[in-house]
């Protein structure tokens, strides 16, 4: 349950080049999009099934219709990309805007995996890995990697992608090639490194607005909780239960607070405060990423075995190496981008999502010593999920506008300028690179409304938050659960982002909330 898949539930920390404070959108995960198990929505099967059994049709009463093409129930069919699979696909059609269905429509894409005890399902579940910007849908498909037997066995478990990502269309698709983006140097020195990053915001919203402009505005995770809605009537449920990792808990408690009598149970499982503003959202996470990059250094500086060892000083030598690869990048190959500091800040970044990644580090770190850059662009890649072939998906790109419109941040390049002190002082490495970079700050739509978050009326919702999380610090992690009317929080100990699958505790503990609706302890700890 855990292991290399569990890197899928993260969110993305922070563009750091282009400038979403980490925060900005509260965490990432890098893998949890839907083109890990289909590829494309066409390969649903439209064909008649021989068997009435062969097919279902969820139903219930409509959403607003109106004008724009609406549909009130899912053709749940096998998918041709699996057709023998454990999995089923199927759409629904939501309005852009409920106040105003006639603007246009979104096709959300979706894939359930059926309970294996269909005598003893308690209901659908549906599921959320993160991002924002990331799909869902391949959740379902890899339920058993994210699950226990248990809640396989008494859930019918859905996971969709969100309005603007993954395979629903229409999707968030700014642009194909990413070093010219996220490869500059994220802590300029001069007025000429910095007026870069300020041309490369105003491109990449640029050719946001030219290749999904249509879109923009109707992304927000308040719109996401209302397709939430949806889907359950759509399933034919009053109540339904909820599952969401990182960002998937800030859409869980948006969820909750605008549908309180339709939440069965939820568990929000790597939560950061979602009623903080988004420039403390991302002094936590560099405050958090810090904190867990010295926990490597140490740690690295003890063991003698550490590929990054360096005579036991760590810490100086990767400072020494950062300010190497600022005064002359390593090139690694004549058509990628050479190891700035802010690519080397994005591959430390990413191996702090887990200690499982910290070996890799070690390694990338003692051959950027020796002028072998490889292995850090290795991890800059994985960060932003270059493909083989050197094609990227689209989650970046929706990761940001997401999270721009959801909260921008501080608006203006001269308001962002004067945070950068802030940030320093906060996280003396990572605090510079998650303070630049100008996106947000110059996003050309106008940013939702924000509403408190309370899930009042709810009913008891479970936070898990992990003591050696760097994109949800545990501090953030408590107060979402403070937030809510009855959070109730529980500690995993562990070097990682989220908690469940982690050890036998915390599983016992959430599964017996989700199938029993046995409420644990508020403050539990668990290994």
């Amino acid at each position: 349950m855990r292991h290399q898949h569990n890197i899928r539930r993260r969110v993305v920390v922070a563009v750091f080049a282009l400038g979403l404070f980490a925060s900005a959108c509260s965490e990432p995960t890098i893998i949890g999009s839907s083109q890990d198990t289909i590829d494309d929505p066409s390969k649903i099967s439209t064909e008649a099934p021989e068997n009435a059994e062969d097919a279902d049709t969820s139903s219930s009463t409509s959403i607003p219709s109106s004008g724009a093409a609406t549909t009130n129930e899912i053709v749940w069919a096998p998918c041709k990309a699996d057709p023998t699979g454990d999995s089923q696909c199927g759409e629904l059609i939501v309005p852009f805007d409920y106040n105003d269905p006639s603007v246009g429509s979104f096709t959300l894409f979706l894939t359930r995996r059926l309970a294996t005890d269909q005598t003893t399902k308690i209901g659908s579940m549906l599921v959320n890995p993160g991002g924002p910007g990331f799909g869902g849908s391949s959740v379902a498909a890899d339920a058993q990697y994210y699950f226990s037997a248990e809640l396989l066995s008494r859930f019918d478990v859905i996971g969709w992608d969100p309005r603007g990502t993954g395979k629903s269309t229409p999707a968030v698709n700014c642009i194909d090639e990413y070093d010219e983006y996220f490869g500059i140097d994220s802590t300029p020195e001069t007025p000429a490194e910095k007026q870069a990053i300020v041309d490369a915001s105003k491109k990449f919203n640029d050719e946001c607005v030219k290749n999904s402009g249509e879109i923009l505005p109707y992304i927000s995770t308040q719109a996401t909780a209302r397709d939430m809605d949806s889907i359950r009537r759509a399933l034919g449920e009053d109540k339904i239960t909820y599952f969401g990792f990182s960002y998937g808990s800030e859409l869980g408690a948006t969820w909750a607070t605008m549908f309180p009598d339709t939440v069965r149970a939820a568990v929000l499982d790597g939560a950061s405060d979602p009623n903080a503003t988004s420039l403390d959202q991302g002094l936590a996470q560099a405050k958090g990423f810090e904190k867990q990059l010295d926990t490597f250094l140490a740690a690295c500086s003890k063991r003698v075995s550490c590929a990054f060892h360096s005579n036991g000083n760590s810490a100086a030598a990767l400072d020494k190496l950062l300010a190497s690869v600022d005064a002359t990048p390593l090139v690694v190959s004549a058509d990628r981008t050479p190891i700035t500091q802010g690519v080397m800040y994005t591959a430390l970044a990413q191996a702090m999502y887990s200690d499982t990644l910290w070996p890799k580090l070690e390694r990338a770190l003692a051959d950027g010593v020796k002028g072998n850059g490889a292995g850090l662009l290795s991890l800059y890649d994985e960060y932003y999920q270059r493909k083989p072939g050197g094609t990227y998906g689209n989650e970046l790109e929706a990761f940001l506008a997401i999270s721009c419109l959801d909260d921008p941040g501080p608006i203006g390049v001269e308001a962002v300028d004067a945070q950068v002190p802030v940030f320093t002082k906060a996280a003396k490495r990572f605090g510079p690179s998650f303070a630049y970079g100008y996106s947000c700050a110059l996003w050309p739509v106008k940013p939702v409304e924000r509403i408190v978050i309370t899930g009042k009326g709810a009913g008891p919702i479970i936070v898990v938050g992990t003591t050696g999380d760097a994109a949800t610090p545990i501090a953030s992690s408590r107060a979402a659960a403070k937030a809510l009317e009855n959070g109730v929080f529980v500690t995993v100990r562990a070097d990682q982002h989220t908690g469940y699958g982690l050890n036998a505790c915390i599983v016992n503990t959430v599964d017996s909330y989700l199938t029993d609706l046995v409420v644990p302890d508020d403050g539990k700890v668990c290994g």
